[in-house]
């Protein structure tokens, strides 16, 4: 099958390339970013990333990364949330920078949210970053002490699955993170674009059989920035294959406490690992336990390099070695494959890729969401 005639396949494979261009244009801007946000946040400050669906995703897998490099309070709280309850998560008396991620910026709560927003805290700051110049939220005149930041034109997927668009959001995020240590992240960025070429020239074949085999559900398990990215992960797939096969997704050690029920014989379990030594231990730990107790049918080891392969029924390592990259460009590395699987995956239920919402329940945009005024 011709794969490059879906816009879906080709903004995959595209995206090594792609955050190479993000960081050269983010280059450009950073010392104005990096003073906004100092301003924006001030001393006793916080921020909060936002989205909506993969862009609130997009938030979970950052914020940690974010605090840890900033040294900045920060959370991710969804666009849906904020709207209708701003006052459990909007603080007041204190700076707040609201950081909105957004592939169009034109879905109903994008802008809705954040003047609900700076209606609880009429201090508030927001950064936008957005892969659409023309979208409602980088235009908007509503909104105060705002600072855009554009992504490349091709990161403003045109199919319906977001996948180019998540990645780069992602980056802009993590450069942000280390602002004051930009030039370093190129070396990053370098490894990321070499392990995900990697990824798509060796694995793809192997993501093609995978996808030809019968489960009934997928469960992905990721633990830090790789929760969202496990979160990401059950969305992409789900959507993709209209709902006909039911993901899950949950952290190694939560995943512990109940909700590993869900594993049984028609089961796809997928782990996202850490390069961290320390952080494997747990990991690995879930894996044998479940090798043991349970029986699912298939199970995929996503690593920098697998440190035992026999726990799996099968590995992609995106590097084979210990290369220095860090977790945080290793999550981008890992979205890849999960892309690509859900795209094999949706024609092996006879869909279309770049559109598979039969019902047409699922849009590009979301659709249908009445907007009411907040009374503070």
């Amino acid at each position: 099958m011709q794969l490059e005639k879906f816009n879906v396949y080709n903004e995959i494979i595209q995206q090594p390339d792609l955050w190479r261009k993000v960081y050269k244009d983010l280059s450009l801007i950073k010392e104005d970013v990096a003073e906004f946000i100092a301003k924006s946040v001030g001393e006793n400050g916080e921020v909060v990333f936002t989205g909506a669906g993969s862009s609130f995703f997009v938030g979970e897998m950052v914020a940690g990364i974010f605090q840890k490099e900033t040294g900045y309070s920060s959370k991710a709280v969804s666009s849906t949330e904020i709207l209708t309850h701003p006052d459990h998560y909007i603080a007041t008396g204190k700076p707040v920078l609201l950081v909105s991620f957004a592939r169009s910026g034109n879905s109903p709560e994008s802008v809705a949210a954040a003047k609900t927003a700076q209606v609880i805290n009429p201090d508030l700051s927001h950064l936008i970053i957005t892969c659409n110049k023309d979208g409602e939220l980088a235009k908007t005149n509503k909104l105060i002490n705002k600072f855009v930041i554009l992504l490349p034109e091709e990161a403003n997927d045109k199919a319906l699955a977001m996948t180019s668009s998540v990645s780069s959001m992602a980056l802009v995020a993590i450069l942000l993170a280390h602002i004051t240590d930009f030039e370093a992240q190129e070396k990053q960025i370098e490894l990321a674009a070499i392990s995900g070429y990697k990824v798509i020239d060796k694995y793809e074949p192997h993501l093609a059989v995978l996808a030809s085999k019968d489960f009934s559900r997928a469960v992905f398990l990721g633990s830090g920035p790789f929760y969202g990215l496990a979160r990401e992960a059950h969305l992409k797939v789900q959507e993709m294959t209209d709902g006909q096969l039911i993901c899950k997704f949950d952290s190694f050690l939560g995943f512990r406490h109940g909700p590993r029920a869900v594993v049984n014989d028609e089961t796809l379990v997928v782990y996202f690992h850490s390069s961290d030594e320390y952080i494997r231990k747990y990991e690995l730990d879930l894996v044998n336990s479940i090798n043991k107790e349970q029986n699912p049918a298939y199970t995929l080891g996503i690593c920098e390099y697998c440190d035992n392969k026999s726990y799996y029924s099968s590995v992609i390592e995106v590097a084979g070695k210990k290369t220095g990259i860090d977790d945080a460009y290793l999550m981008l590395v890992y979205l890849i494959p999960v892309q690509l699987f859900s795209v094999y995956k949706s024609i092996n239920y006879d869909l279309h890729p770049d559109k598979p919402s039969k019902s047409g329940a699922i849009h590009r945009v979301v659709q249908g969401v009445t907007i009411y005024e907040y009374d503070n």
